[in-house]
């Protein structure tokens, strides 16, 4: 099972995670980044450093957020392993629920 990034990197996309992911399996969609969830190594990395607590261990996920897990699954599946984040460069895209999300608020 591998880790998720949920909702609440929509919009904010720090991308901390990305920088101290091992094996390069964190994608940039448009508005959210994604795991790979065949490519991940289940190393925990990436949720250690995320500021907005939007990765989680999937086994580990609350119930409410399951969907979520389910869309990097979808995401990928057309797309097959895509052997690196750097190399094969932002998707240009994002999961349908998450492009049809409302823009999230600015923090003040």
């Amino acid at each position: 099972m591998p880790y998720v990034i949920t909702e609440a990197c929509v919009d904010v996309m720090d991308k901390s995670c990305v920088r101290e992911c091992p094996v390069d399996c964190i994608y940039e969609g448009n508005r959210q980044l994604y795991i790979h969830p065949a490519e991940c190594i289940d190393c925990g990395a990436c949720e250690a450093v995320c500021p907005e607590e939007a990765i989680y261990y999937e086994e580990d996920m609350p119930p409410e957020l399951a969907p979520q897990a389910q869309r990097q699954v979808d995401l990928f599946a057309p797309l097959g392993v895509l052997k690196g984040a750097r190399k094969h460069g932002p998707l240009n895209m994002d999961h349908p629920d998450v492009a049809a999300l409302p823009p999230r608020e600015e923090k003040e």
